[in-house]
């Protein structure tokens, strides 16, 4: 088994955030590999993994980083591979890390999610992925089935409440 997708963090403290993006991708079969790199620390790796990762079979590169958030566009200016970044909460409410991921110059796109918003990364790498891998896509067809049911759910459940006030719609 090769990986398709690729996390990468800014360090190993970011792992409570990228769980999620883990965790989803493990449920739903679609390998990923994990790594720890730094724009700052490590910048060699950071340019020697990003030259590299489309030659490794890596599809999609999740890069997660908050504070001056410089992963996601390092990675994406050494790459012609897809790289979304993941701001993650920090010193201003990961404001500073979602403004430094969007504000990409021109010619180096990152796409970006919400601050800590590693599922969403992992969904929207899945169904970018899903573009040329019909089991990948069938996987994202559906999820957003079970998210439909699930809000179906939640209005039956509130269906049942009785308040005096309450007026019943829908």
């Amino acid at each position: 088994m090769e990986p398709v997708i690729s996390i990468i963090m800014g360090s190993t403290s970011d792992l409570p955030i990228m769980e999620k993006a883990c965790k989803w991708l493990n449920e739903n079969k679609i390998p990923f590999e994990v790594s720890a790199l730094s724009a700052h620390r490590t910048p060699e790796a950071v340019e020697r993994f990003a030259r590299y990762a489309k030659a490794r079979g890596i599809k999609v590169i999740i890069a997660a980083a908050g504070m001056s958030a410089a992963l996601p566009g390092v990675i994406a200016a050494q790459t012609d591979l897809p790289v979304i970044g993941v701001p993650i909460k920090g010193m201003l409410d990961g404001l500073d890390a979602l403004l430094s991921i969007v504000q990409m110059p021109p010619g180096i796109p990152v796409a970006t999610v919400g601050v800590n918003a590693s599922l969403n990364a992992a969904i929207l790498a899945a169904q970018i992925i899903g573009l040329y891998d019909k089991d990948v896509a069938t996987i994202v067809d559906e999820h957003k089935v079970g998210l439909s049911e699930k809000i179906e759910m939640a209005n039956l459940e509130l269906s049942k409440l009785e308040y005096e006030y309450m007026v019943k719609s829908l």
